[in-house]
């Protein structure tokens, strides 16, 4: 009976369960929101959507109405999502 390298039990133990991909704390928080806002919830804080959208890098006026700020907010998070694969 041969041993086995000490690396393929971490090998194994990677697959098994996955890697752990640390995300954000910026992208996580938008996700949270998007998940709130699609399970039927309104955001009640506009400024607090803006910071989410400014810590995400979009420039968001004060003015600019929430749903186009939460729509541009779920590109963000397609776009992170589609360079993370």
């Amino acid at each position: 009976m041969g041993t086995r390298p000490k690396s393929s039990h971490a090998n194994w133990l990677a697959k098994w369960f996955g890697r752990r991909v640390d995300v954000p704390p910026e992208l996580q928080r938008a996700r949270e929101l998007l998940a709130a806002i699609d399970a039927g919830g309104i955001p009640l804080n506009p400024a607090i959507v803006n910071r989410i959208a400014r810590g995400l890098g979009l420039e968001v006026s004060p003015a600019a109405p929430m749903d186009e700020t939460v729509e541009r907010i779920r590109q963000a998070v397609v776009r992170a999502d589609r360079t993370d694969v």
